[in-house]
C-alpha cells in the first residue's frame, strides 16, 4: 500500500465515522460507505491531500480581522466590492491582514443572511472576480450560512413544486409537533404553513419566515454544503465562519440546541477542510450561553475558533458601572484555548450586543441596568421567544462608540477615552482580535437607517460614502480620524509583541474593582506584559509592587514609554487609562 493509499484509507475512516454518528438515529437510503466516497470525491481528497500536524496554530499576534459588509463603503458609479479593496489597501494593508466580509451573496432578508444562491456574489456589490482579487491580498472570512436558506430560493421553489434540485432539502414537522422547549433567537412563530404540490406543509423556521431551515437528517443536504465549501475554497476563501450553527439538527421533544449531530458536522466539516486546506480555519458563531459556547472547541477536533459572545456584554457593562468585577469573575473562569484552538474576540459586530452569552454572568438588575442605559444612549432592544413563549431580551442594537458615550450615570467627557480603554482590553485578551469597521471609525448611531429598514439591528450598520469618510478621517478634529489613529497605535504595538499571541499564557491579576488587568506570557517565556486598565471615570493608584515584578528585569509601559525604576514606585491610572508593562 503506497503512502497516498494509506492517506485515502485514514480519512475514508475518518469520514464514516462521523458519518455513522451523524446517521445514527436515521436511515439514509445510499449506504453510508458510499456517502463516505462521495463526500471525499466532493472535496477532491482523491487528487490532493495534505496531512495534519495535530495542535498547530494558523495563528500569531500578527493576525486580526476586520468585519465589514461589503457596501459598508461606497462610491458612486463603481461596484462596492471594488471600493472596499480600495478603501483596505488605502487604510488597513498597514496593520489588518484578515477581512470579514459578511454574506456578499444574492439575499431577500436579513441583509445578506437568508441567501438565495450560494454560488453567486450578489451583483449590486461585484462579481467573484472582486472577491478573488480581495482575497489575493488579505486572509478572506466568509460566512457559511449553514442552519437556513431563503424562501425566495430556487431550492425552495423546487420545495414548493416538489421536484428538481433542493426540493427535499428543508426540514417540515408536523403542525402539533411538541416545540415547547425549542429555544429561539426570535419571538415569530416557528413553523411556517407553506402550500406545495404535494400538499400544506410546516416548514421549520428558528429565524424568520423568509429563512427556512434545512434537513441535515437528508444525506443530500449534507453533500450540497461540502460542494459549497470546496467551492469557497478554490475561490481564496481561508476562514469559513459557521452562521447559527448551534440550530443547525432537530429533534422532537428537544430544545433543538447543540445537539450531538450538529457538534458531529461541525468536526466532519473540520476534517475535511484541514486535509483539503490546511492553513484553512472554522469559527463557529454560537451566540449562546458561555459553558454552551465553550463546547465547539470539542477537544480540540470541533472549531479552530469560537467566538468570544460573552466578552461584549461584559465588557460594555463594565466600562458603563466602572466596576470589573463580573469581568474579572468571567475571565478567571475562562479554560486556556488548546493549541490548535482559539478564542475570536470581539466587542463589537454588524449584530448587535447580545444578551444570552450575558446569562449565569451578569444579575438580571444588572441586565437591566445595562438595558435602561443602552437605552438612554440611543440603543435598540431586540427579543428573542424564552421558555413556553415567554418573550426575553436577545441583544441591544447600539454603535459601539454611542454605546460607551457615558456611564450609569449619564453621558460625559470620557468617549473617546473609554472606547479606547475597552478595545486595549480586547487586543490584548487571549485570542484573536476582530473589529468591526464602524468602531475603528467611531461610527455614530444610524438612526435614519433603523428608521427607514424598521430594523434595529440597521441602527449599527451604517453605509459610508467613500469620500465624505476620507475627508472626516483626514480631520484631525474629528471622532473619527482620533479613534482611527488611536486604534491603529495600539494594533501595530500588539503586532510586536509576542506575549500578545493568541495561545500565549494568561493570568487574571487583582487589583479591586475599578482597575482590571491580566498577565501576559510569551510562549517562550521571554516576554511578560502586564495590562492594566482604569475602567473608572476617577484616577485610581496602582502600587507598582504589587505586581511582582522581576526585579532583575527593566520594566517600562510601551503606550507612553515611562520606564518603571523602583518596584515600589506607586502611580496612579488616570481615568481609562491604559498600561501595558513589559521587560522586553
Amino acid at each position: 500500500m503506497t503512502p497516498n493509499d494509506m492517506q485515502l484509507k485514514q480519512i475514508n475512516e475518518t469520514v464514516l465515522y462521523h458519518l455513522q454518528a451523524i446517521y445514527s438515529d436515521v436511515s439514509p437510503e445510499e449506504p453510508l460507505q458510499q456517502l463516505a466516497d462521495e463526500i471525499i470525491s466532493i472535496m477532491h481528497l482523491n487528487d490532493t491531500f495534505h496531512e495534519v500536524i495535530p495542535h498547530k496554530n494558523n495563528w500569531d499576534q500578527h493576525d486580526m480581522v476586520l468585519i465589514t459588509y461589503g457596501n459598508s463603503v461606497q462610491r458612486q458609479n463603481e461596484a462596492p466590492l471594488k471600493t472596499l479593496h480600495h478603501f483596505l489597501n488605502e487604510h488597513i494593508r498597514d496593520f489588518i491582514n484578515s477581512v470579514h466580509i459578511l454574506p456578499f451573496f444574492p439575499y431577500c432578508s436579513d441583509d445578506g443572511f437568508a441567501v438565495m444562491d450560494y454560488y453567486e456574489v450578489n451583483e449590486k456589490l461585484g462579481d467573484w472576480k472582486d472577491i478573488e482579487h480581495i482575497a489575493q491580498d488579505y486572509r478572506l472570512m466568509a460566512d457559511l450560512v449553514i442552519n437556513h436558506g431563503s424562501s425566495s430560493s430556487e431550492w425552495f421553489n423546487n420545495f414548493v413544486k416538489g421536484e428538481g434540485p433542493g426540493h427535499d432539502y428543508f426540514f417540515t414537522a408536523p403542525q402539533n409537533v411538541p416545540i415547547s422547549q425549542v429555544v429561539r433567537p426570535r419571538t415569530s412563530p416557528l413553523l411556517r404553513e407553506t402550500e406545495t404540490e404535494d400538499g400544506t406543509k410546516y416548514v421549520w423556521c428558528t429565524f424568520s419566515h423568509t429563512q427556512v431551515d434545512f434537513d441535515f437528517r437528508n444525506p443530500d443536504v449534507l453533500k450540497e454544503f461540502i460542494n459549497i465549501v470546496r467551492f469557497y475554497l478554490d475561490k481564496g476563501i481561508r476562514i469559513f465562519r459557521l452562521d447559527a450553527v448551534a440550530f443547525l439538527w432537530k429533534r422532537a421533544g428537544s430544545n433543538c440546541l447543540n445537539l450531538p449531530e450538529t457538534h458531529e458536522v461541525v468536526r466532519l466539516m473540520r476534517s475535511l477542510i484541514q486535509h483539503a486546506q490546511p492553513d484553512a480555519v472554522i469559527i463557529t458563531e454560537t451566540n449562546i450561553p458561555n459553558r454552551e459556547n465553550l463546547s465547539y472547541f470539542g477537544n480540540a477536533n470541533e472549531a479552530h475558533c469560537i467566538y468570544n459572545f460573552s466578552l461584549p456584554p461584559l465588557l460594555v457593562n463594565t466600562m458603563v458601572t466602572g466596576n470589573c468585577t463580573y469581568l474579572k469573575q468571567w475571565l478567571m473562569s475562562m479554560p486556556p484555548a488548546q493549541n490548535g484552538t482559539a478564542y475570536f474576540n470581539f466587542i463589537a459586530s454588524h449584530d448587535g450586543i447580545g444578551l444570552r452569552p450575558a446569562e449565569g454572568l451578569l444579575s438580571e438588575a444588572e441586565i437591566a441596568s445595562l438595558i435602561n442605559t443602552m437605552q438612554h444612549f440611543g440603543g435598540q432592544i431586540s427579543w428573542r421567544a424564552g421558555d413556553n413563549g415567554v418573550k426575553k431580551p436577545y441583544e441591544i442594537n447600539i454603535s459601539l462608540f454611542d454605546a460607551l458615550q457615558g456611564t450609569t450615570q449619564g453621558k460625559d467627557d470620557w468617549n473617546i477615552d473609554r472606547f479606547i480603554c475597552a478595545h486595549a482590553i480586547m487586543l490584548a485578551l487571549e485570542g484573536i482580535p476582530g473589529i468591526y469597521i464602524h468602531s475603528l471609525f467611531a461610527t455614530s448611531n444610524d438612526l435614519e437607517k433603523r428608521a427607514r429598514t424598521e430594523q434595529n439591528r440597521g441602527i449599527n450598520r451604517h453605509e459610508w460614502d467613500y469620500d465624505t469618510l476620507q475627508n472626516k478621517l483626514a480631520d484631525p478634529d474629528t471622532q473619527h480620524h482620533k479613534v482611527s489613529s488611536l486604534l491603529k497605535k495600539l494594533i501595530h504595538l500588539r503586532q510586536q509583541q509576542r506575549a500578545f499571541h493568541p495561545n500565549a499564557t494568561q493570568f487574571t491579576l487583582h487589583m479591586g474593582e475599578h482597575l482590571f488587568g491580566f498577565w501576559r506570557q510569551s510562549m517562550d517565556r521571554r516576554q511578560s506584559i502586564f495590562c492594566i486598565y482604569n475602567v473608572s471615570d476617577t484616577p485610581q493608584p496602582l502600587r507598582i509592587a504589587e505586581l511582582n515584578l522581576v526585579v532583575t528585569d527593566r520594566w517600562w509601559d510601551l503606550i507612553s514609554g515611562h520606564i518603571f525604576d523602583e518596584s515600589a514606585e506607586t502611580v496612579s491610572v488616570a481615568p481609562y487609562q491604559v498600561l501595558w508593562i513589559t521587560n522586553g
